[in-house]
């Protein structure tokens, strides 16, 4: 079974790593600093008790004040009371007295038998068993015993280092336990973090990987109000989009089959039954117009798909100029003034613009108003209105295209400008019509920068509004 160490559980363990390595750097640093502290501390310590001790004791028995006996009594009293070991010898070195020297296993008759080097006269500290007296390790302080300027002997003591380490072990444990408290603390709080970042981002990523499943129903079930949560909320708001976008795909694909496999045959069945002499030769001409209207109908599909996936793919290349968007309307309406004809539609333009020049790719936006009057013209009812309005408001010019219709309800306006998109559930009044043309006139309006909205209402027609940048008038 493998485990998987994710980015947080390795910030997690290089931080109580460092920790670690810190921490043990702390305690070399001050176990050393503390001990070196305490032994200099104690090492000054004797030395002064040391000279006390001979101003006090010794001093009085050089003089042949006290005797021996009392010289020794006053020793032991001294280890008895700081536990200190006393030697006293004289200027030559050897031993006069010793505290307690029953407790000696070796006691050398001259001390200079130790170490012949050693300087007594100008006294020494020294850490260790002493040249192997004690078994322990021990703090030795020797210095010399001066009476009117002159060396009248020297004096060691000796004392276990047992209890420097119980009084380093005191202070250390002071300074460790607030840091020892400190790492426990953060590893609390990074294994808290774990739980409440780690784990909602392991969820929202898991959800990712459904999501590139397909799977656009599954839920990140993570609900926070801070940015996790927003990360999960955008991840489920992109899902339910990519759904969309994949329903989107299904219909797109089910409406271009639907569009091109009707014309196709068409084509076929009317070729196969003049083949097969169902349809007389006297009746080709009529046929053939037919089969042409359907090639025409292919045609003009196939090239609103490629001028859409231009599109999307390069991007649309405007040429932009001044021009009076009147002059477009009007060879709009003399272009379909055929069709118009036909269900007796009037087109009327009015004008309450102070300036009608727009800036824009007039090219394009003749198509747009092609397309937008070729829509009203299809579900214009006979002897309908279509008007034409151009407005000013603030630096923009307001072209509308409104027609008198059946209206479009409100649950399908949302997709007009869907591709392949048709409201009529019979696929359109016109069959003639691709569901492109909506789709390409918002890519258009969209390319400039500008809006394109629908306002409609059942039974009463629909009107489509959008903006251009005024220009200047030449």
């Amino acid at each position: 079974m493998k485990f998987k160490i994710n980015f947080l559980d390795k910030l997690i363990l290089g931080i109580v790593f460092l920790l670690i390595v810190v921490f043990l750097v702390v305690v070399s640093y001050t176990t050393y600093a503390t001990k070196r502290t305490l032994l200099k501390e104690k090492q000054n310590n004797l030395a002064n008790e040391a000279q006390l001790l001979s101003q006090q004791t010794i001093a009085s028995y050089i003089l042949g004040n006290t005797s021996l006996e009392y010289l020794q009594e006053k020793l032991d009293e001294f280890e008895d009371t700081l536990k200190t070991k006393v030697w006293y010898c004289d200027s030559v070195g050897r031993l006069i007295a010793v505290s307690y020297p029953k407790n000696y296993e070796y006691l050398p008759d001259n001390i200079r038998q130790l170490d012949y080097d050693l300087k007594f006269r100008d006294g020494f500290t020294m850490t260790g068993n002493f040249y192997n007296i004690f078994d322990n390790t021990t703090i030795s302080v020797g210095i010399p015993i001066l009476l009117d300027g002159e060396v009248r002997g020297f004096m060691v003591l000796h004392t276990s280092i047992s209890e420097l380490d119980d009084t380093q072990k005191d202070i250390l444990a002071i300074v460790y336990l607030p840091f020892v408290v400190l790492i426990l603390v953060v590893v609390l709080m990074m294994i808290y973090m774990s739980g409440t970042i780690l784990r909602p981002i392991s969820k929202i990523s898991a959800t990712a990987k459904e999501y590139a499943k397909g799977n656009f129903e599954a839920t990140t079930g993570v609900i926070r109000k801070d940015e996790i949560g927003e990360l999960a909320d955008s991840m489920e708001y992109m899902a339910g989009e990519l759904s969309k976008l994949d329903i989107y795909r299904k219909n797109f694909i089910a409406n271009i089959s639907h569009d091109f496999r009707s014309p196709l045959t068409s084509i076929k069945g009317y070729i196969l039954a003049m083949m097969d002499g169902t349809i007389p030769p006297e009746k080709y001409n009529r046929y053939l117009g037919v089969v042409i209207n359907e090639a025409n109908r292919l045609t003009k599909l196939t090239e609103g798909l490629l001028e859409l996936n231009n599109f999307d793919t390069k991007g649309l290349i405007l040429k932009m100029s001044d021009f009076d968007i009147v002059d477009v309307i009007r060879l709009t309406r003399n272009t379909v003034e055929v069709l118009c004809d036909k269900k007796n539609i009037e087109i009327r333009i009015n004008c309450h613009a102070k300036n009608t020049t727009v800036h824009a790719d007039r090219m394009k936006i003749g198509q747009v108003v092609y397309n937008l009057v070729d829509n009203a013209i299809k579900f214009s009812p006979q002897n309908g209105t279509i008007t034409a309005t151009v407005t000013n408001k603030n630096d923009k010019v307001f072209i509308s295209i409104k027609d008198e219709g059946p209206g479009i309800s409100k649950e399908k306006r949302n997709k007009v400008f869907d591709r392949f998109y048709k409201v009529d559930a019979s696929r359109g009044k016109d069959k003639q019509g691709t569901g492109l043309g909506l789709s390409i006139t918002k890519e258009i309006i969209k390319a400039h920068g500008e809006n394109i909205d629908l306002i409609s209402t059942e039974g009463a027609g629909s009107e489509f509004i959008f903006s251009l940048p005024i220009g200047s008038k030449e």
